[in-house]
């Protein structure tokens, strides 16, 4: 997959008054993920804080001085809708199939929840751009269940990323495989079921319904436990 075959998902009406297009990862990330595919999740969360933070930052400081009567819940509760709808989106508008298909999918989705979970950081004053938000990332999208074992896994991946080549392979794995792993350490950030997830994409008519409930379950029930977590300004 190049950048142009990573799709970017439709900018919703009003979008001006609701940030920038919920674009997926950056080609460059997916030529990481896929030269390192089992730390696929590292390499999301460190590029989502590096890309990402700074856009919620300025996010909650322009809402905050055009709105300075909203709490900080409500704030959330608005990142919360956002973010919801395009992760339904999300599982609706891809129009890859296959195995491709449904990495893309699930890549789009763990960004859009990551982006999501930055924000909501953000409404509650918690700083997004910090590094410790890529720990949150991979312990509230329960990739590791402990921080300790997010931040090793995350010094892991950073010292990979210069390794990363667009279809590397270093276990002269074939393309298949490193894609299928790719998909299912994706899905396991994403919080969807990988093989109901994968087998849809190749069921006519199965990956849209599918898609769209899995994306807004998983990614509601981020939501609460971000919001959770950040409400006591963790």
């Amino acid at each position: 997959m190049t950048d142009s075959a990573v799709p970017a998902l439709p900018t919703p009406p009003n979008a001006s008054d609701q940030g920038p297009d919920p674009a997926g990862p950056p080609g460059t990330l997916w030529a990481r993920m896929k030269a390192d595919p089992q730390y696929a999740p590292e390499h999301l969360a460190l590029e989502a804080v590096r890309r990402l933070g700074p856009e919620a930052q300025r996010w909650a400081e322009r809402s905050r001085q055009e709105h300075p009567d909203l709490t900080a819940d409500a704030l959330a509760q608005q990142v919360v809708r956002r973010f919801t709808n395009h992760a339904r989106l999300s599982g609706a508008v891809s129009g890859a199939t296959g195995l491709p298909g449904a990495v893309v999918d699930v890549g789009v989705l763990a960004w859009t929840q990551a982006r999501m979970v930055l924000h909501i950081a953000a409404a509650y004053g918690v700083d997004p751009t910090g590094p410790e938000r890529a720990t949150d990332l991979l312990v509230l999208q329960r990739v590791h269940k402990a921080a300790e074992a997010a931040r090793l896994a995350l010094g892991v991946a950073a010292g990979r990323e210069r390794a990363s080549r667009l279809f590397a392979t270093s276990a002269g794995q074939p393309l298949t495989g490193v894609m299928l792993k790719l998909g299912v350490k994706l899905a396991q950030m994403a919080g969807v079921k990988a093989a109901r997830r994968m087998a849809a994409k190749v069921i006519p008519g199965a990956a849209v319904v599918l898609g769209t409930w899995a994306n807004s379950a998983a990614t509601k029930d981020l939501a609460q436990r971000t919001t959770e977590l950040y409400r006591g300004g963790s």
